[in-house]
């Protein structure tokens, strides 16, 4: 496997980190959730798969990420949208199709409705959780959290993922100038949503209201009763690109 690994310089000393690799368009590109990088199972798997079917595919780091440069805690939708649309912009300036996950398919819905049809051929969505910051993570914050979070600024949460969680209020505040799902979204290309019914962190029935705020008509949910939030088991993923197949023009089965 002939992978190209880099960084983009992001002009302010954060450089972003990204693996790409040649082959047939639309590139798949690969877009990771909240504090996740592009070393996750879901990201290489598509790697391996798109490697042995030519396909051409694109990873990345958000600042904050991975290998990227930048503090987490100083991110946000917004900057992490820009951050996945500089590296998309320099390294697969041609047609995508977009995989993104939990919040990855929030970053994906925004740029299919910058972009538009003619560069965004289809977006997958794993978990997709647009609008978190707003309908999910508040409710989630107990009272002393939530006055931690306006005396402090930040709370850090336990995550069953690892370290302590940082929510700002910052993130909070600049995800409101980011939501998708109080109007249409007006993308009119495929969009297949995979969902879990056992997922803790993005409920179920949130895939619906994406369902309804497409503008498209050409949108499927696949509901996975015993799936979690990260849909990383060898079933999950073989659906995935089972999936993700037939927006490559190949036949998924």
């Amino acid at each position: 496997m002939n992978e190209e690994r880099g960084v983009l310089d992001r002009g302010d000393g954060a450089p972003l980190a990204w693996a790409a690799l040649s082959g047939r368009g639309p590139r798949v590109v690969f877009l990771g959730g909240f504090r996740s990088d592009m070393e996750g199972s879901k990201a290489l798997f598509l790697r391996d798969r798109c490697a042995e079917s030519g396909h051409a595919f694109l990873r990345l780091d958000y600042s904050g990420h991975g290998v990227s440069g930048g503090m987490f805690e100083d991110g946000t939708v917004g900057r992490w949208a820009e951050d996945a649309a500089a590296i998309i912009e320099a390294r697969a300036p041609g047609p995508v199709v977009l995989v993104g996950s939990s919040m990855g398919g929030w970053i994906a819905l925004l740029l299919a409705r910058r972009w538009g049809e003619s560069r965004v051929r289809a977006v997958v969505g794993l978990a997709a959780a647009p609008d978190f910051t707003e309908d999910l993570m508040p409710a989630d914050l107990s009272a002393a959290e939530r006055e931690a979070l306006a005396r402090d600024g930040v709370v850090r949460r336990p995550s069953p993922y690892g370290e302590p969680l940082p929510i700002t209020a910052r993130l909070l505040e600049e995800g409101r100038n980011h939501l998708l799902l109080r109007g249409p979204i007006p993308f009119t290309n495929p969009v297949r949503l995979l969902q879990g019914m056992a997922d803790p962190d993005v409920p179920w029935r949130h895939a619906l209201r994406i369902v309804e705020a497409l503008a498209g008509a050409d949108v499927a949910l696949t509901l996975i009763k015993d799936g979690d939030h990260r849909l990383s088991r060898p079933e999950d993923l073989t659906l995935l690109w089972r999936k993700l197949l037939p927006l490559l023009g190949q036949d998924g089965g």
